[in-house]
């Protein structure tokens, strides 16, 4: 089975719900629960991707404080591979407050912390060496190696005979395709949500979608759609395909799900599944997430979740 390097963000989650409004200025607003928990698109992806049996190496940095230490321990506890986590003391590690809806929906704050200054000189080539696939997530929220850095990696990926994802955060700057064009030749399957796809693009179509990404480089495109599926298209096929979500499904906690589903999809290819069986095991990952609180809680086993998807 192939290994794989999960490289970018770690977050640490700090979750309160249900938020059903916000109490006045020095007034108190009772809620159910506050929980601590990992997050972050990279961190997120290498716990799932060890809990579906991939071997999994995490590439990051934290910081010397008590969320920097819980989460090099969740890492560890959940069996990643941490030779790749660099610790900077004079930065405190990334962290959010994510306010639950009754729903599941979130809204955030967010102080983006060591993810802002790792940096492709934090890289150990070493480690990437010894996997297979590389998995960059988190742009747009990686300051220092956005851009040029994120380019000049992926092209030693390249060169060192990897195969390349890439996967993205909500740019509030506003740079997108800026930041991510000159990075597009590196990549072997870009895998952005819809409403990042369509900032980096300007366009709104899937198909019109796809065919920018191709112009720009990417081998292969697939989008997250939420309620509408995910979206495949390679840049051989005229057309893509959509894969609709699982049924039977209720959403308890939204987060981390698109992070679930790269990881799914990533677990299926480390297995030489088609990318067709790589979607569908997407898509029941991804199903696993939201339905418990969390982002890595509900990710079952490789097996009971293609009994699931095999189910559908």
């Amino acid at each position: 089975m192939k290994k794989v390097a999960c490289v970018g963000i770690l977050v640490a989650d700090i979750i309160v719900e249900p938020v059903t409004s916000y109490p006045e200025k020095g007034l108190l607003l009772p809620v159910n629960s506050i929980t601590l928990h990992n997050g972050g698109n990279a961190m997120t992806a290498s716990i799932n991707l060890k809990k579906l049996g991939v071997e999994t190496t995490m590439i990051g940095k934290v910081g010397g404080d008590v969320f920097g230490s819980f989460l090099r321990d969740k890492l560890v506890s959940a069996g990643v591979n941490t030779a790749g986590l660099k610790t900077d003391e004079n930065v405190q590690t990334s962290a959010s407050v994510l306010m639950l809806d009754k729903t599941g929906e979130r809204s955030f704050f967010h102080c983006v912390g060591t993810n802002a200054v790792f940096s492709e000189k934090d890289i150990d080539y070493s480690l990437i060496e010894d996997c297979d696939l590389v998995f960059v997530t988190g742009s747009f929220l990686l300051n220092t190696f956005d851009g040029v850095e994120t380019m000049e990696f992926l092209k030693k990926c390249k060169e060192m005979g990897k195969t390349t994802f890439l996967d993205v955060c909500w740019d509030a700057s506003g740079k997108w395709g800026e930041l991510l064009n000159m990075s597009m030749p590196y990549i072997d399957y870009f895998m952005p949500s819809i409403d990042e796809a369509v900032c980096i693009a300007k366009k709104d179509d899937v198909e019109d979608i796809a065919e920018e990404f191709f112009k720009n480089g990417a081998k292969n495109v697939v989008i997250k759609m939420g309620s509408k599926g995910s979206f495949l298209r390679r840049n051989t096929d005229e057309k893509g395909q959509i894969f609709p979500i699982c049924k039977g499904v209720t959403a308890v906690d939204t987060t981390g799900a698109g992070d679930s589903f790269c990881s799914g999809f990533l677990a299926a290819f480390a297995r030489d599944c088609s990318l067709e069986e790589c979607m569908r095991f997407a898509n029941g990952t991804g199903a696993h997430c939201v339905m418990e609180k969390g982002a890595t809680t509900g990710i079952k086993s490789y097996e009971e979740i293609l009994d699931f998807v095999n189910k559908q």
